[in-house]
């Protein structure tokens, strides 16, 4: 717990600094490299440590692309590069058929779900920072994912007695849910007392209290999803970047449900 504590005290400032201090462009290349991390703990998770060392540019070549796509919208070059990455993919178990170390089906599609759905996800950071006020925008689904995972621990710790999906994730339990509601739902009342001071735009405190109630039921889906993979294949974290965390599926799985989902509403509430 105390190298938990430890990580997040240096590790959220400097996010914090990435997301709302520096240019957008620094959002955006933050992004990629977590995109780049995600994609290879996930093969080594699905398809194993050797393929994941020899397959991981492919996917991770294709969330570049897709997260230059939402920077650069409309780019006809990145539509093409980004297509011939895509049809990369299926072609790449076609020519290792038969040979060893082949890509099996399921390899071929924890690539297609690491090269596109993982960087799709994070765009929903970087349509966020876009916004109006976007430097604090961004914070959205991250105060509601966070939020809601930090009083799902304490909650669950202090009160837990009935299992939420035992198969899935042993120690969550129901108590813990519901904290974790509690949780996403009060940290985006406070951030919404804090948007209005800081900008002088009142955003509505039932807006914010939905999007933290929103924010917090994504995460937790999020949550068990990643979970679910992670007991399918018999590990405890997707990797060790972030000590008493795991890797960056392990602490932002919350965020990849949450992110892009806030980020349509809000944009469909800016227009």
């Amino acid at each position: 717990m105390k190298q938990r504590i430890l990580v997040a005290v240096v590790g959220i400032p400097a996010l914090l600094a990435v997301l709302c201090i520096a240019p957008a462009w620094a959002t955006a290349l933050l992004l990629a490299a977590l995109t780049v991390i995600a994609v290879h703990e996930l093969l080594t998770a699905v398809c194993g440590s050797d393929k994941a060392r020899c397959w991981t540019v492919l996917p991770a070549v294709c969330g570049v692309l897709l997260l230059a796509r939402a920077v650069w919208p409309g780019c006809a070059a990145l539509e093409w590069l980004l297509l011939a990455a895509a049809l990369a993919l299926p072609l790449s178990g076609v020519l290792t058929y038969g040979k060893p170390q082949a890509l099996t089906f399921t390899d071929v599609c924890a690539m297609a779900a690491a090269g596109f759905a993982i960087p799709w996800a994070f765009s929903g950071l970087y349509g966020l920072r876009t916004l109006d006020n976007g430097y604090l925008l961004v914070l959205t689904p991250l105060v509601a994912a966070f939020c809601s995972d930090s009083l799902a621990l304490f909650t669950g710790m202090a009160l837990g007695r009935h299992k939420l999906a035992p198969l899935v994730s042993p120690h969550k339990t129901v108590e813990g849910a519901a904290g974790g509601l509690v949780g996403g739902m009060a940290g985006m009342a406070i951030f919404c007392l804090v948007y209005r001071a800081i900008t002088g735009v009142n955003l509505g405190l039932p807006l914010c209290i939905a999007l933290g109630l929103l924010g917090a039921v994504l995460g937790e889906l999020g949550d068990l999803s990643f979970s679910a993979v992670k007991r399918q294949y018999g590990i405890k974290d997707y990797g060790r970047l972030l000590p008493g965390h795991g890797g960056v599926l392990d602490r932002f799985d919350s965020v990849l449900f949450a992110a892009p989902v806030l980020c349509a509403l809000l944009r469909a509430l800016a227009a």
